[in-house]
């Protein structure tokens, strides 16, 4: 976490000698270091200290960026969460997409979720101006080439009492804006796109605008899914 290296090359370090805690070189894989504390050295140099790792969902609203600040002075994600400790953001969102964001300072748990390897389920709930044909409800579940690429199968089903205008969808890849682009190529007009959930992690309960922490038991759930080992 500290850029440093990986977990397992970290072991080679510590067990190379060439890690230190307060001056003492350490070899004993498993030594417990409390940060603000002790003083931990990689080849003389001191690595820099670490937050304890932070994982938080928001109900993101509309009209708000996926971004940390924005030079045309709108609002960012970040301008709502009011995060005690810096965090950022898994993924996007694009400006008028609602629902599931997940927030984190854990690299190695937002990288895993962001990659495609683990097919994480991000579900999506879409409303168009149009009724969605039977037709491009098979080609939306078999791939829709969106720039030469196809893309994945995707579940999806049409949401009762919505008219045949409303749609749910769940994807396991993360392309740019990839829900929306595979029903405006096939000729819809989007008029919401609201992700319900994040693997399986939901916005039951949070209004809009609104965050929290995850549980452990959600954290230990994400992070099996994207095939993380607890120590």
């Amino acid at each position: 976490m500290c850029g440093i290296a990986s977990r397992r090359k970290a072991d080679e370090l510590i067990a190379n000698g060439e890690v230190s805690v307060n001056g003492a070189i350490v070899t004993e894989l498993g030594t417990i270091v409390h940060p603000g504390r002790d003083r931990v050295f990689y080849s003389g140099k001191e690595v820099a200290a670490v937050d304890a790792p932070v994982y938080l969902v928001m109900n993101k609203p509309r009209d708000t960026i996926t971004t940390s600040n924005d030079e045309r002075g709108r609002t960012t994600v970040m301008d709502i969460l009011h995060a005690r400790k810096r965090v950022y953001p898994i993924g996007r969102l694009d400006r008028n997409t609602t629902g599931v964001l997940l927030f984190t300072n854990d690299g190695e748990f937002a990288h895993r979720l962001m990659h495609p390897k683990y097919q994480i389920p991000k579900a999506y709930l879409v409303t168009c101006a149009e009724v969605v044909t039977r037709e491009h409800l098979e080609e939306l579940r078999t791939g829709v080439r969106l720039d030469r690429v196809k893309t994945a199968p995707a579940e999806v089903l049409v949401i009762p009492g919505g008219k045949g205008k409303e749609v749910g969808i769940t994807i396991h890849e993360g392309m740019n804006r990839q829900v929306r682009r595979m029903f405006e190529v096939l000729g819809y007009d989007v008029r919401k796109l609201d992700r319900v959930a994040y693997g399986p992690i939901t916005k039951e309960g949070l209004p809009r605008g609104a965050s929290r922490a995850l549980t452990p038991q959600e954290v230990r759930r994400l992070k099996s899914m994207a095939g993380i080992e607890e120590e």
